[in-house]
């Protein structure tokens, strides 16, 4: 029997002696389950997996200033020794986003492109061959500013003109018939040009061919290479000035997604450090809704959460339950999941012993408040996984919400059940909005073993390799009872197969609340 333990404490109905007896079994219990969870996260690339689930949320603080989201990351990548890995993955985010900034910056310098077209035949005709065939001023990019050139100092330039034909054209014949451009050999005339005209790549009319930035994804590579001198072998101004306000314009989820999986640990604790800084939290800002919540208040309330272990196994507890059973189904791991269904039953029998949390937070209360919060993330984790264990009909599902205190009413919506655990009425606890729904069915996927390469960009955590729950987990069925609860304010439809998560959740946010009561 599953208990959820929301009776609110009554500290001063505590029972010594056996409260703190229960309370010691308690923690016991949930330290050996600790155990038996890490040994599993730190099998093959599970810990990669962990450290992208940290990013994730880390990505959802929402508390940080956009200067602060900007001294984080400058802070970052004026780091000695210098990670150009992180370097080069925020430039290609500007290239994608701010690519007219960009290529202004490349405008101010076009004489240095000289080097870039250079021997390098492609880069040329990628760039110089884009003529139009009705008339001048349709002509595009570099051809653009190799026919305005041409024109403005023809004195000094036109015999470097190479054409096709048998012979040359004149100013005046081209200038009533541009289209002629079109039989201009432009490899040969930009090889010319940069033998014999060098006042062509100091002009205004190259360097505004290169002011919309397209010349960036002419070769990629090559720029962020260009870029990364810039800003590392010249400390050049105008670069760090445009770097500052991208990192103060963009999202901070967005920057943390395309730049945090380029860090090392040791980079990723700089993060974590550097944030600390920056947050202090206030019990009426604190929105327990947002999975980052438990991570802003270990890193604003201690000092002590310093082993980016903890705050791996942190994280895995509270965010990422469903992982955690993806885990726990690998063939790989039968003699885990013997040993952690075990260990939740016993912790169960102790939690129903108590009916209420006060032995085990009168323990935790000798502990640093990090120590606190995982013990609570654990024994969240424990009713997720117990919820699932058990086999509940509909008829259990309410005598559970209504033993606890939790208001319900049937849904009229139903929902189906696919075969990767989720419904596809709710994809996760936070869509506060009953009438979005997915359309149409998922095709039914093939069971596959955990993914062990975690070199993704990507903090999707649906993308990891699913398994079907419906063969696993007793009591779920194809066509399922939902019901709206008074834990979200009724604004979401729950079916068996959300359910234990969302409850879960519920359960830490709710102890949090009463920890954070008692602390203040």
């Amino acid at each position: 029997m599953v208990h959820l333990l929301l009776s609110k404490p009554n500290w001063k109905e505590e029972d010594g002696d056996r409260d703190s007896d229960l309370g010691k079994q308690w923690v016991l219990l949930l330290n050996k389950l600790e155990s038996i969870i890490w040994s599993l996260i730190n099998a093959g690339g599970g810990r990669s997996e962990a450290r992208l689930w940290l990013c994730s949320s880390i990505a959802a603080i929402s508390s940080l200033t956009s200067r602060q989201q900007k001294d984080l990351f400058v802070g970052l990548l004026r780091r000695k020794p210098t990670n150009r890995s992180l370097a080069s993955q925020l430039l290609q985010m500007m290239f994608e986003k701010r690519r007219r900034k960009v290529g202004a910056i490349v405008a101010k310098r076009s004489y240095l492109l000289e080097k870039f077209f250079d021997g390098n035949p492609m880069h040329i005709m990628q760039w110089f061959s884009n003529f139009a065939d009705n008339g001048g001023l349709d002509h595009k990019k570099g051809a653009k500013a190799l026919s305005q050139f041409a024109f403005v100092n023809r004195d000094i330039c036109w015999e470097e003109l190479q054409w096709k034909g048998k012979h040359g054209q004149s100013p005046a014949v081209v200038a009533t018939k541009p289209h002629y451009f079109l039989d201009l050999d432009v490899q040969k005339t930009v090889e010319n040009f940069l033998e014999n005209v060098p006042e062509f790549w100091s002009s205004s009319e190259f360097a505004e061919s290169l002011r919309d930035g397209d010349i960036l994804f002419v070769d990629t590579k090559y720029f962020v290479e260009f870029f990364v001198g810039l800003m590392y072998e010249e400390d050049a101004k105008d670069v760090w000035k445009v770097i500052n306000e991208f990192l103060m314009e963009e999202y901070f989820s967005s920057l943390c997604k395309h730049l945090l999986i380029t860090l090392e640990e040791e980079e990723l604790c700089t993060v974590l450090e550097l944030l600390r800084k920056y947050l202090g939290l206030r019990m009426e800002s604190i929105d327990f809704g947002n999975s980052s919540c438990w991570l802003e208040l270990v890193l604003s309330k201690s000092k002590d959460c310093k082993s980016l272990d903890q705050l791996l196994l942190l994280n895995a507890f509270i965010n990422q339950g469903r992982q955690l059973l993806r885990l726990l189904h690998d063939e790989e791991a039968a003699k885990e999941q013997t040993k952690i269904k075990d260990i939740v039953s016993q912790i169960c029998t102790v939690s129903s012993n108590a009916n209420y949390l006060v032995p085990l937070l009168s323990e935790c209360f000798k502990l640093k408040f990090a120590e606190t919060v995982k013990f609570l993330g654990l024994q969240s984790w424990v009713i997720h996984y117990a919820l699932l264990e058990e086999s509940r009909t509909s008829e259990s599902w309410e005598s559970l919400f209504s033993n606890n205190g939790i208001s319900f009413r049937k849904s009229d919506k139903y929902a189906l059940v696919v075969c990767d655990g989720f419904s596809e009425e709710n994809d996760s606890e936070l869509d506060n909005d009953a009438s979005i729904r997915r359309k149409g069915r998922r095709k039914k996927k093939s069971r596959k073993k955990r993914r062990r390469n975690s070199d993704d960009d990507d903090f999707n955590e649906n993308e990891l390799l699913d398994f079907d729950t419906s063969n696993n987990w007793p009591g779920l069925q194809s066509r399922a009872t939902s019901w709206l609860l008074s834990t979200d304010g009724f604004s979401a439809s729950w079916t068996n197969v959300d359910l234990p998560e969302h409850l879960s959740k519920f359960c830490f946010s709710t102890w949090m609340k009463w920890l954070l009561t008692e602390v203040a």
